[in-house]
């Protein structure tokens, strides 16, 4: 079948490469040719095992054999343990966690949270950072620092405040006694694989709690080892009162979590997911978790992150920026798209952040020789490129 039709039905909302993949091993892809490729997309992050990895086809291949789905109105076991070492990780004391399936409805339950919470003591508003990206749904959309995003859809809802990023000054003056949250991704990831500095992320959860106000980390694209760290913002020693994971979470299934504190999480009937926890993806993030830390995937992030970093700064690239393995390359040019489908080309996936901006995303299991290979293929591609 060709690829226009196997695109027929399927409603346009991607800008899709032009190759259909049919399979995955380890850190590669195969098409429908039987071509393979180096996977430095992973799946936008949402692969931290890569493919087919053994443990974690074991724990989902057990849990389908077990028990498929009962809704939220009755506790499983897999649920409670993933919850119980989410909570952990978070470092949030007394913290409890609501599942969904993807990190805009991780964002959205984040959301309401403050929401909620602000009402109940007269703070409507969020702050959030110009850039940002927080999710496709009406509010997350809102939330989202990036107008042409959100312009077919205006007017959205009208309690968020924009500031950019870095500039506390800024910061400074938009959070008051309005102001229920601030939120925050502690590497931009869609707006161009842009960290924030220690200093900025120190300061936000010093003006949230001087001003009584929550602070929000939206770990989506960020959290779960991504940045060699089991959350991002750990790089500032800082800890939020709510934090949202998805992506990485249910090693290539769909699952979003939202941790807060006991004091500030839902009660009945505030919110709810029938899919939202089942019993499968949840097997399959405790699978995720557990070999997280067996194979020291913390530490290869970032090992293997500066090892890109530094190759990718040799070969030409006008700026590199990221944090473990979540790196973004800024071009010279809004070229992006076309550096990219040269890199597709010579059989190494990557995306975009931006027209300017080269992202890579590969599974935490990426070891020296794929970062060369990426690095010498991205080289290959801007030289085509430019």
């Amino acid at each position: 079948m060709s690829e226009s039709m196997l695109e027929l039905a399927v409603m346009p909302t991607y800008k899709r490469y032009p190759v259909t993949l049919v399979r995955g091993e380890g850190m590669h892809v195969f098409d429908t040719d039987g071509r393979r490729y180096l996977d430095f997309a992973g799946a936008l992050g949402a692969v931290p095992l890569g493919h087919g990895h053994p443990a974690w086809r074991a724990a989902v291949h057990e849990q389908v054999d077990r028990l498929e789905l009962v809704s939220n109105l009755y506790a499983t076991e897999p649920q409670s343990e993933l919850a119980q070492r989410l909570a952990a990780l978070s470092d949030i004391g007394d913290a409890r966690v609501f599942f969904s399936n993807s990190g805009a409805e991780a964002n959205e339950a984040a959301l309401k949270l403050v929401r909620k919470w602000g009402l109940a003591r007269g703070r409507p508003r969020v702050v959030a950072l110009k850039g940002s990206f927080h999710g496709r749904t009406v509010a997350t959309l809102a939330a989202t620092g990036q107008p042409p995003k959100r312009v077919a859809f205006e007017p959205l809802v009208d309690w968020f405040d924009h500031v950019e990023p870095e500039d506390l000054d800024a910061l400074d003056a938009a959070v008051d006694e309005r102001t229920a949250a601030v939120m925050l991704e502690p590497v931009l990831g869609e707006g161009g694989v842009v960290p924030l500095s220690r200093e900025y992320l120190r300061a936000a959860r010093e003006i949230a709690t001087a001003r009584g106000a929550l602070l929000v980390a939206d770990e989506v694209q960020s959290g779960l080892g991504r940045c060699g760290d089991w959350l991002a913002i750990s790089f500032a020693e800082v800890v939020a009162d709510v934090v949202s994971l998805a992506k990485g979470l249910g090693g290539g299934l769909p699952i979003g979590a939202t941790i807060s504190g006991a004091e500030i999480a839902f009660g009945p009937g505030d919110h709810a997911s029938t899919f939202g926890g089942g019993p499968i993806p949840c097997a399959a993030a405790l699978a995720v978790l557990d070999t997280i830390e067996k194979e020291d995937l913390l530490a290869n992030a970032r090992e293997q992150g500066d090892r890109l970093r530094s190759l990718l700064v040799s070969a030409g690239a006008n700026e590199v920026r990221g944090r473990g393995l979540l790196t973004g390359i800024e071009l010279s040019e809004p070229i992006a798209h076309e550096v990219v489908l040269a890199m597709l080309d010579r059989g190494v996936l990557a995306t975009e952040a931006g027209e300017s901006v080269v992202r890579m995303s590969p599974p935490l299991i990426a070891e020296e020789p794929h970062v060369t290979e990426a690095a010498e293929v991205f080289a290959k591609a801007l030289g085509v490129a430019s």
